[in-house]
């Protein structure tokens, strides 16, 4: 039997339905960071963003109250990237990912081949014995154990770390605070690693799904082949896009009508929503306009907002107001959905 193909339509709704932005959900930080996949979170506060935009009634307190708690993480995890996981998540996906990591660190860091990691985590393992550490004083201790900087750059990759509030949060936001993951959230054994790689492409597909292997293999970093190993274990359904990609996909997970409304919202920086392969399946950063948010001349990229399920412009608080910059002219009733969204997002930056 030929599988059913889903339009372009479809399948941005499926990932505006599974990353919680057709309709806010009454979920915790916690439950909503393992229903989107993570959050990526490069800049502390498009955390607080992301959430915002898709949970009813979220305040800032919330998410700094379930990282003081130790409900949610900010860690290394997908791709050497920091992201938001929940604690439970954090070491099953960590271990998912740790080879295929260690092997594009010893790749891609100049003199990474050489160095004797495994020694440099114990260094800062005997560091971190007594509590956390900014992360200046690792660097300290690691060179005067005679290993470079840049040995710091991929410890977390041998010694599970995590960013100790209030370091990475909305007041604090740079994440230069660690900690012992093992300490922290008492954790002491690995997993069992193909639990862990089903836990990943379930969340992955959940997440962000239908998908191609290719489109979980870039998530995770993982080789294609190490993909499709892995989905092969699970019990898929499957599509095929409109260029007849296959697609596989978790039984029963929301499929919405192509043409089910798209709410405006506001999105922060890096929000992996806008990334990988989902993001150019469904087209919802039009390539005419993907310059405007990611480039080689930004360090960062721009917060967007949404109209129609499509990033429509960007947006920048003010100290004041949310400013935003439509790529074109917003039709009226665009303009005032946008228009109120943004005195809401104004009133979160001021009051929390």
């Amino acid at each position: 039997m030929s599988e059913r193909v889903l339009s372009r339509e479809r399948l941005l709704r499926a990932l505006l339905a599974r990353q919680l932005l057709l309709e806010r959900a009454p979920l915790t930080p916690e439950r909503a960071v393992e229903r989107v996949g993570l959050l990526q979170t490069q800049h502390a506060p498009s955390a607080y963003l992301g959430l915002w935009s898709r949970l009813a009634g979220f305040r800032r307190a919330d998410l700094t109250d379930a990282l003081h708690r130790r409900r949610v993480v900010q860690a290394w995890v997908m791709r050497c990237t920091i992201h938001m996981a929940s604690a439970a998540d954090f070491g099953p996906l960590s271990d998912a990912v740790r080879a295929q990591r260690r092997a594009l660190f010893r790749r891609t860091t100049p003199g990474a081949a050489d160095l004797d990691m495994p020694a440099a985590a114990a260094v800062v393992r005997d560091l971190l014995a007594d509590g956390p550490l900014r992360q200046s004083e690792i660097v300290d201790g690691l060179l005067a154990a005679g290993f470079p900087k840049a040995a710091f750059t991929g410890i977390q990759l041998w010694l599970d770390l995590v960013r100790v509030p209030p370091a990475g949060t909305w007041e604090l936001p740079r994440a230069h605070v660690y900690g012992l993951a093992s300490t922290w959230l008492r954790r002491s054994a690995p997993v069992d690693l193909a639990a862990a790689e089903e836990r990943l492409a379930t969340r992955y597909l959940r997440g962000f799904g239908p998908a191609t292997p290719g489109d979980l293999a870039r998530y995770a970093g993982w080789t294609i082949t190490e993909a499709k190993a892995v989905l092969e274990r699970l019990t898929l359904r499957r599509f095929r896009d409109p260029d007849g990609r296959l697609l596989l996909d978790l039984p029963r997970a929301p499929l919405p009508d192509a043409d089910a409304p798209t709410p405006v919202r506001f999105l922060g920086r890096f929000d992996a929503v806008l990334l990988l392969g989902h993001a150019t399946r469904t087209q919802i950063l039009p390539a005419e306009h993907r310059h405007h948010v990611f480039a080689t001349t930004k360090p960062q990229s721009v917060p967007t907002f949404l109209v129609d399920g499509r990033v429509a412009g960007t947006w920048r608080f003010t100290g004041e107001d949310v400013e935003v910059s439509p790529f074109a002219p917003l039709a009226p009733a665009a303009r005032d959905e946008v228009d109120a969204e943004a005195r809401r997002l104004a009133e979160f930056h001021r009051t929390g």
